[in-house]
């Protein structure tokens, strides 16, 4: 995990649109930028289901959600539609923020051990430093933990 006060790399990828999406896109606003494993996948789902339900929670706080994962665009949008995400969601096949934000690691599946994202949420301030790093999060819990962070 990158640590607390440093720069928050700044990176430019595709959203679930199909559009660039760079980070410094944010400068000004409180960023949580969460990474998680896959898309439509249980804990995924409960993740980005709560920072979706929390929404208009974060908006009021002048805050914006971005979620990663290693996921197609395709993969992305069908996500997006299916749980009605009104949130950026970005596609990192490359794994370009994956390991610039250290979230890139071996975990232990069924005994077997495989590389993968851990996942973690970190929340940025307006001038692009990283204000807070949760590693391991629970997934159902980490909308609520962020919505009381920001």
């Amino acid at each position: 995990m990158l640590e607390v006060q440093t720069k928050a790399p700044d990176f430019t990828l595709l959203d679930q649109n199909g559009k660039s999406v760079s980070l410094s896109d944010y400068l000004g606003k409180k960023v949580i930028l969460y990474f998680y494993p896959r898309d439509n996948t249980p804990g995924c789902t409960k993740q980005a289901c709560g920072f979706a339900e929390n929404y208009p929670h974060f908006l009021e706080k002048e805050a914006v959600v971005l979620g990663v994962s290693k996921d197609s665009v395709a993969s992305h949008k069908k996500f997006e539609e299916k749980y009605q995400l009104p949130f950026t969601l970005i596609s990192d096949p490359e794994l370009v923020a994956i390991q610039a934000y250290d979230v890139w690691k071996e975990k232990n599946m069924y005994g077997k051990k495989v590389m993968g994202v851990v996942r973690t949420t970190y929340l940025i301030n307006e001038e692009g430093f990283i204000e807070k790093a949760f590693g391991k999060v629970k997934a159902a819990d980490n909308p609520m933990q962020m919505l009381s962070e920001i």
